[in-house]
């Protein structure tokens, strides 16, 4: 039995692995068509329960994208980036009312975004706002935020005016089979 993955079963993984976090934009608007085809891959991500606690705010406005890389800071980037999302989770729809289970919705839907981002041909980075208080604070203040929602992460995106190759950190000391 050969443990090698046939070329065209690798090549399918090779889009994975070519989804890297890009943080140098060129110029350019993205059209409101990528904006909502962003958004439906994103919704398109498994929810406990089927609740879709996630709720997003897409920033558009150059002074917004400049308050929003002030109040993270590792956010820089997005003061060059055409747009940028922050995906954020209500508290009232998460299944149970369970931050955990809010978490792990909103995480599965930012990461079908930056799929979906670089399907499209942008580049987007991930901005961890969740769980630092002082990030969740100057977010939720900037956008506005009623109390039972929770800004969990944020995207930079722009058209890529930069390229990494695909790569993976696999870690085979990282798996456990049947019991640790």
């Amino acid at each position: 039995m050969s443990h090698a993955l046939p070329d065209s079963a690798h090549d399918k993984l090779l889009f994975i692995l070519g989804r890297r976090s890009i943080r140098i934009y060129r110029p350019g608007p993205i059209p409101d068509a990528f904006v909502q085809a962003l958004l439906e891959a994103a919704m398109a991500a498994p929810s406990a329960a089927a609740k879709d606690p996630w709720r997003f705010v897409v920033i558009r406005q150059r002074a917004m994208l400049h308050a929003l890389a002030d109040a993270l800071p590792h956010g820089g980037m997005l003061r060059d980036a055409a747009l940028g999302m922050v995906v954020c989770g209500d508290l009232e729809a998460a299944h149970d009312r369970q931050i955990s289970y809010l978490l792990q919705d909103c995480s599965a839907a930012t990461e079908n975004l930056l799929l979906a981002a670089h399907a499209l041909g942008l580049g987007a980075c991930w901005l961890g706002i969740h769980p630092r208080d002082d990030r969740i604070q100057k977010v939720a203040a900037l956008l506005k935020l009623p109390p039972h929602v929770l800004p969990v992460a944020g995207v930079a995106l722009g058209w890529p005016g930069e390229e990494k190759p695909p790569r993976t950190r696999f870690q085979a000391a990282y798996v456990h089979y049947e019991q640790w």
